[in-house]
């Protein structure tokens, strides 16, 4: 049975947070965005809610963490290439996103980053085939 992860994030704006990630080339699931919440589609087993900062709060009774001063996760994502893993990083950057430290090259994987508008860290990585996690 595959399993499908959701990563759920809060937002200070729902509608610029939706706007920003579009521009990205993700899209949204209709049936589970309102206007609360939003199903941004990553793939068909990977699936990030973005969740209004009222919303989130719901799920938890600890503070939400300011992602612009601190770091509470690092959301990374494989790249179909070193081209991908620029280019993405381009257009958040594009889109009001910012960069938050230099490419990082190990040879056998690439890999850059980027901080959305509310300052979660998503990276980017692309693994030279034959290379993996998976033993």
């Amino acid at each position: 049975m595959s399993r499908q992860i959701f990563v759920n994030l809060p937002v200070k704006h729902l509608d610029l947070s939706m706007a920003f990630f579009t521009k990205l080339g993700f899209a949204f699931n209709p049936q589970f965005t309102n206007e609360e919440a939003a199903c941004m589609v990553v793939s068909d087993d990977i699936f990030v809610m973005l969740l209004t900062e009222d919303k989130f709060k719901t799920f938890t009774n600890k503070p939400i963490c300011d992602a612009t001063k601190f770091t509470e996760v690092l959301v990374c994502l494989s790249a179909e290439s070193r081209k991908t893993v620029d280019e993405t990083v381009s257009k958040a950057v594009a889109a009001g996103g910012s960069t938050y430290n230099e490419p990082q090259d190990y040879g056998f994987m690439y890999g850059h980053g980027f901080q959305d508008l509310d300052g979660h860290i998503w990276e980017l990585f692309y693994m030279v085939p034959g290379s993996s996690c998976q033993g």
